[in-house]
Formats: structure tokens, sequence, C-alpha cells
């Protein structure tokens, strides 16, 4: 039974036949949570019953649902509490915010924060004794944006148990000064989970009641399906706890267990035996391996060092455990996604996965994730090998104009003249598939696409563009985000409108395409269905 129609609607099916038009078809039907008719009004309204749900689109546009490619929904609603750093770009601004906070807090309770800018540390340093007179002897532990560096106070230290002794079986690491105290920086999400670990958690009910939210709200940007990049038991445990609360999981989620690279043979056949895990509307498929860092902290791995004489060295002590763990997974059976900012990271990842044999695996293409700067050779290679580049372009929010800000100048000026190569990839024909990274950047999706496509933030024409010539058409952002990303995922039944694919749908005030980008930021996305299923709708859809 037919159980929902869309009519009167301007449809982007994103097919290969009809990526840069919009088709003649103006209506669509869903049975069974899928689409099984698309045609004109009167053939597709005759397929209604009187159980079947109408919805008159008044002429909206009508996409695939969104896929963000990559974000981190569980971790971050974990990790995006207390304080919101962002756009404190000097010392006074973070200090001033922090003691409101502890003024606010009862005594000894912890104070959090996330999203720290870099640049508020250009002269002074990254030291957690910087804020020791505004805290009123609690406890400190934030986050920076990038989520690979925190900072901790003493007395974050001392509750912690960290000392400075502390040794990783990667690039992480607790900085210590000359005579062996921690500064309070931490380097990598293994050093600073060290003292966030040591913090109180609330209960698991209420941290999945604010995922819900969380991936609602994305929904509201017509956002359908999202890849988690950060998975383990307590992801799965969250999802399932989530699935049990009134609505349900509002999206489709493919969940990416994350290896580290300390993790012995016994952690990847556990990992392993938990591929295809799977809930209604979230399945394990896919591994998250690190290479590299960031370049902002100095932890990426580059053909050349940075101008501090860092970012030299991959994340794993050992590149053959890497390619050794690497094929392991996949003749599990999982798809590969391996971090990588730096370009010798990217040509590292690229040569390893050439080497695995096509004929085991899942049959979905492996992934490097951000390739924040690549060498014309690296792109070549990654064309060749067919793999998937899972690319930000709204990272580039941190840039600054003349290369002033800390990514810029540890990369120097040519370095990052090859920044987020998204145009030269789909020209030497490769495969990109566009996120978000949240809680790294907004999860907005209509953020994401507009920056895809101004290569500057939207909404400040005045502001610089970066690289102009890497800019993407409205097609080609919105394929980044559909088919593109669907296919991303070795799914051929997501991101398109046809008979046979999921009713994954985006209900648009404007056509996504053609608006202004400057524009579509606050484009309202009236309707979303998962499934077939409407999961947000604005009072403006009759049905």
């Amino acid at each position: 039974m037919v159980e929902l129609i869309i009519h009167n609607a301007r449809i982007r099916t994103m097919t290969a036949a009809s990526d840069a038009a919009i088709v003649a078809d103006t209506a669509v039907a869903v049975a069974g949570g899928m689409i099984h008719a698309v045609g004109g009004d009167a053939e597709i309204l005759s397929h209604a019953r009187d159980e079947t749900r109408i919805v008159d689109a008044a002429g909206a546009t009508l996409t695939p649902g969104l896929i963000d490619s990559h974000c981190h929904p569980v971790l971050g609603c974990s990790a995006t509490v207390g304080i919101d750093f962002g756009g404190m770009v000097d010392l006074e601004s973070v200090r001033a915010a922090i003691a409101e906070e502890a003024s606010r807090l009862g005594a000894g309770e912890w104070i959090l924060g996330w999203n720290l800018d870099y640049k508020a540390f250009e002269t002074a340093g990254i030291r957690g004794d910087h804020f020791d007179g505004v805290t009123g002897g609690r406890p400190l532990a934030v986050r920076f944006f990038d989520m690979h560096t925190g900072l901790a106070n003493s007395v974050a230290m001392e509750r912690s148990g960290v000392d400075g002794t502390e040794t990783f079986a990667d690039a992480s690491e607790v900085v210590v000064d000359e005579d062996g105290t921690p500064t309070g920086e931490l380097r990598e999400i293994p050093a600073y989970s060290l003292v966030f670990d040591a913090v109180p958690q609330g209960p698991a009910e209420e941290l999945a009641g604010t995922v819900q939210t969380k991936l609602l709200e994305m929904a509201a940007s017509g956002v359908t399906g999202a890849t988690i990049m950060d998975g383990d038991r307590k992801t799965l445990t969250t999802l399932q706890a989530l699935e049990e609360l009134p609505g349900g999981l509002p999206v489709r989620l493919q969940v990416a267990l994350w290896h580290h690279p300390g993790d012995d043979d016994s952690a990847v056949a556990q990992r392993i035996a938990l591929l295809s895990s799977s809930g209604r509307r979230f399945r394990v498929s896919m591994i998250k391996m690190f290479i590299d860092g960031v370049i902002d902290g100095g932890t990426a791995w580059l053909h050349q060092p940075d101008t501090h004489g860092e970012s030299a060295e991959p994340f794993w002590p050992s590149v053959d455990r890497y390619a050794e763990v690497a094929e392991a997974y996949h003749r599990a059976g999982f798809q590969l996604a391996t971090h990588s900012c730096g370009d010798a990271g990217v040509a590292h990842v690229t040569e390893v996965y050439s080497r695995l044999d096509p004929s085991a695996g899942s049959g979905a293409p492996h992934r490097i994730e951000h390739l924040e700067t690549m060498t014309d050779h690296d792109v070549d290679s990654l064309v060749e090998a067919d793999v998937v580049a899972s690319m930000q372009p709204l990272h580039m929010q941190w840039r600054e104009a003349q290369g002033t800000d800390p990514w810029a100048a540890r990369l120097g000026e040519e370095r990052a003249s090859r920044a987020w190569r998204v145009k030269d990839v789909l020209t030497a024909g490769g495969r990109i598939a566009l996120g978000s990274d949240w809680p790294v950047a907004e999860s907005d999706a209509r953020i994401g696409l507009a920056w895809a496509r101004l290569r500057r933030r939207p909404g400040h024409p005045e502001s610089p563009v970066f690289e102009p010539a890497q800019r993407l058409t409205g097609v080609e952002a919105l394929l980044g985000y559909t088919r593109w990303a669907a296919e991303a995922l070795g799914r051929d039944d997501l991101g398109t409108i046809t008979p046979g694919s999921q009713a994954d749908l985006a209900l648009w005030a404007a056509d996504p395409v053609e608006t202004d980008p400057d524009e579509l930021i606050a484009t309202p996305v009236l309707l979303t269905t998962v499934a077939g299923e409407i999961i947000h709708q604005t009072q403006e859809v009759t049905s």
C-alpha cells in the first residue's frame, strides 16, 4: 500500500541521467519505506488510498535526503558541554569565559568546555596555569575545536592521576616542561582522554535523549543519514537506548568502529565480532583508523616537516602494523576509513589500500577522511586506487586572509594553496563525499553545501575566498551530500529519487542547487522523511 505521496513538487532525482536538471515528473509515491513510483501528479495521486498521507509540496523542490559523511553525534553530545569558546581568539576572552563559568559552579565542580581556538595561545603557548587565577581551585578540562588537543589545569591533572610520565602507543603526548611538570597541553585523544575519563558522567538515558535532539536538529537541515566516525560499545549502547525512546532514532546511521594504534590483536578480534551489529536504523559497517593527527597541532604527517619542524611522523609508531591491521579488517568485511589531514598520510594510506585483495572485503570503496593538503601526485594516486576522498570544506572557517592562521602558517604558502582539493579530485575522475565532522564544525548541512560552493564564509561576501578554483557547482555540492555520499558507503539504494530506493527525502522551500549559497544557509527545509516516515515538518507544508 502507498503510505505517502508528495506531489506538486520540483524534483531533483540526482540520478546520473538528470544530475543537472529538474525532471518533468512532479510527484513521488512511497510504499514500504521505499520509492514506489515517480511520475506526474495525476498518475501518482491515482495510487492514493484512504490511509495514504498526501503532501502538497506547493512547488517546493524535492531532493534525496542528505548524508553527512563524517560526524560524531554521540561523542559530540558528550563533549559539547560547558563553555563554547567559539569566536574567542585571545587569551583574555578565554580567561573571562572561564571566570564566568567558575562563578556559577559549586566548589570543586569541573569546569568543562570545547571549541577552543589555537589562535588564543599563539603568543603565550598552551598552558593550564594561564587560568589559575580564575578557576577558584576547580579542575579545568577543555577541548580545542578540532577535538585533537585538550587543555587541563593542575587540579584536573591531580584528580585524574596524570603526572607527565605517561607513555602512549602512538604520537599522543602529555606535554611537560623541562623539569617534567605537565604544562596542561594534551596532544591527541588518548592523552586528553586520561583527564576527561575522570569527569563524572550523567545517566545513559540522558545522553541518548541529547543525541536524539541533535539528530532531529540535523534532520531539520535536510539530513536523513550520517556516518558516525568514533564508534565503540558505548556508542552502540547509546544508540540502542535511543531506539527505545519515543520517536526512536531519527536518521539512518552507519557506524565506524574506532581502532586505536595501540590496540592488539584481541581488540581487533573484538571489533570484528561487532561487524553488522545493528538496530532499526543503525548498522556497524566500517572501521575508523588514524594515520596522523592535525596540522594545527603539529601532529599531522606531511611529506616535509611543517614550519615548526613538526608533523614529520605518522601517528602509528609502526606503519607496518597499520597495514597489517587494515588488511585484517578488510578481509573481515569492513569498509576502511582512515583519518589523514597531511599529504604524506594520504599517500601512505592510498598505497596500503591499493595492495589489498580486491576479491576480499565488503565491496564498498575504502575511504580517507579530511585530506586537507595533497600534492598533484597524491591526487592522481588517490584516483587511480579508487579511494573515496571524504572531505569537509567548511573546515576552512578557521582560515584567515594572508595565511596568518595557525593551519596555514604551519604549512607555508605552497602547501596551504593545495588545500581541500575537492574539485581537483572530481576533475581527475575521483570519488568525493562531503560532511561536517560535527562537533568540529557546524552540523547544519546547508552551511556545508554553501562552503563547498563558495570556499568562504557564507553570508559574508566580503570574507576571503580560499582556492577559488576548488569551488563546486550547486549540483556537485548536492551530489556530494546525496548520491556520491551513498556510493561512498557502497549503497545503491540511497541518495537518489528512483523506484526501489529508500524514501529518504528532503523538501526545500527553494532549490538548493539554484539558490545563492549566501541565502541557502537560511533556506527552510520544509519536510524530511526517512524510509517514508516524516521526521521533520514545518507549518508551511500541508498534509
